[in-house]
């Protein structure tokens, strides 16, 4: 039988603000831990953010209060942001003035913002918390590899040639080529 895992909500409805800018800020926070959420939410550049933020300390807090009275052992800490909705509210219609007379019609968008905490469910094997061992061994170093083994021998390499003996030039000769090329590159470079 599996064990159910128990959500905590808050809700903030009436919100003035369409629902598609309220989920990009939901996006950020969705499947992360409640503290590292409270970070992002605080330094999210949206005029929406801080309601966003306000939200969750709430759903955290519920769950607090939830818990304390219903003797549920939480840790806080092992929160996470299970749900996070942005829904159409009533939606205010409104009227511009047009050109010659006539009225445009327009629509100012309300959104409900539904959050819900809930704790991780332990998962056999992982490590959440990383406990101090109670006899600490000291650590074993492993020794150098020598160094002759390291180093590889270099490969002969081929005798190569100068310019002028690929060109078929005397030395005086490619020397002048070569400033020439160099003269022209100044030159036309910018």
């Amino acid at each position: 039988m599996a064990v159910q895992t128990r959500e905590y909500r808050a809700e903030a409805r009436f919100q003035r603000v369409s629902p598609q800018k309220v989920r990009l800020v939901l996006d950020l926070i969705k499947g992360r831990g409640v503290q590292e959420a409270l970070d992002t939410a605080a330094y999210t550049k949206k005029r929406i953010a801080p309601v966003v933020h306000k939200l969750l300390t709430s759903a955290i807090d519920n769950a607090k209060y939830v818990a304390g009275e219903e003797g549920i052992d939480l840790d806080v800490d092992n929160l996470y942001v299970k749900l996070a909705l942005a829904n159409d509210g009533p939606r205010l219609k409104r009227i511009r003035p047009a050109p010659m007379g006539r009225a445009f019609r327009y629509q100012r968008r309300l959104t409900h913002i539904v959050l819900a905490v809930a704790e991780r469910a332990a998962v056999p094997g992982l490590v959440t918390k990383v406990e101090a061992p109670a006899a600490a061994e000291p650590a074993k170093t492993k020794k150098a590899a020598p160094a002759a083994a390291a180093v590889k021998p270099a490969a002969p390499k081929a005798a190569t040639k100068n310019a002028a003996e690929k060109t078929g030039e005397t030395k005086p000769a490619a020397k002048a080529a070569a400033t020439k090329k160099k003269a022209a590159k100044q030159a036309w470079s910018f």
